[in-house]
């Protein structure tokens, strides 16, 4: 028998959060559900600065705060990893995961994204001895060591500028000719003196030893050279995919698999709506997921009272 609500939220980021809490506070029974710790990415970083209300905050703790307060109406937290998502003919979502079945007259898909994998050699040999994706998760193994980071987005800039502070020296590769991050975390990172950059280069293996990475392989695409860097640590920031496999037989993903909606968070299926990372959008951001969730909250409320008109 299914566990039946008013709302259930997939995922527990700061959008499903966020959903969760605007529902909830709608006096509808929500289930939010995910199948890790509530916080999402943010758990995997260090410093916040730019979430209204917080100078600088630690991503695990700013997710503890909103956890908390997602919760406060009444909204509960279930464990659960989502294997498929189907509609019945009455309207009725049904949410089957791994511990059991939820159904639901509306459902809220925040399950954001994960990182990309770069697809090169020795990337899924030396996963968790020496490439990682996670500079908090994993900084503190490589301390005074040197480092290699590959990306030149906000994510590799900012974890690059984490990791200085751990290791020995960093050495961010890009393939372009310039960084793609913010202007204010460039400055930050040109300004710190183990802070290093390598232009124009793409990484075609990882190399190590029976144990540990010691280095990656690289080529230049401008002059066409090979060549290697030293680096006991291989930190991977180029770019995310969306969380979406359990519903793109829905039809409500682009080529790309990212969920496509309206301006009300509104997918193609009624009382289907999507926040946060795993909606195609211009801007990925903790404000951006929890903008999102504010408008799907208050549209979920709105969805099921035009239901009780109907009835």
């Amino acid at each position: 028998m299914s566990d039946k609500y008013d709302v259930i939220v997939i995922g527990a980021g700061p959008g499903g959060m966020t959903a969760a809490l605007y529902a909830s506070r709608a006096n509808l029974k929500v289930a939010m559900l995910d199948r890790g710790v509530y916080g999402g990415q943010m758990n995997n970083t260090a410093e916040v600065e730019n979430y209204p209300g917080f100078k600088s905050i630690l991503g695990p703790d700013l997710a503890e705060e909103m956890f908390q307060s997602s919760t406060q109406f009444g909204a509960e937290f279930v464990y659960g990893n989502v294997e498929d998502l189907t509609v019945d003919d009455n309207g009725i979502k049904h949410v089957k995961t791994d511990d059991g079945e939820l159904e639901a007259p509306v459902v809220i898909i925040a399950t954001g994204s994960q990182y990309r994998k770069l697809g090169v050699p020795g990337e899924e040999k030396y996963s968790g001895r020496g490439v990682s994706y996670c500079a908090v998760c994993d900084g503190a193994f490589y301390r005074d060591k040197p480092v290699g980071v590959i990306g030149g987005g906000d994510s590799a800039v900012e974890e690059g500028m984490y990791l200085a502070k751990l290791t020995s020296s960093v050495n961010v590769i890009h393939r372009r000719d310039e960084l793609r991050a913010q202007k204010i975390l460039q400055d930050r990172a040109f300004a710190n003196d183990k802070m290093h950059f390598t232009w124009d280069t793409i990484v075609t293996e990882i190399v190590g030893d029976d144990k540990k990475v010691t280095g990656v392989k690289t080529h230049n695409k401008k002059t066409g050279e090979d060549g290697e860097i030293e680096a006991n640590g291989v930190f991977i920031y180029v770019g995310s995919v969306p969380m979406s496999e359990p519903f793109q037989k829905l039809g409500i993903t682009d080529d790309k698999g990212w969920i496509v909606t309206d301006d009300h968070m509104a997918t193609s299926v009624p009382g289907i709506f999507a926040i946060g990372d795993v909606r195609s959008k211009f801007l990925r951001q903790i404000t951006t997921a929890v903008g999102d969730a504010g408008i799907a909250g208050q549209e979920a409320f709105a969805y099921i009272e035009s239901l009780k008109d109907k009835n």
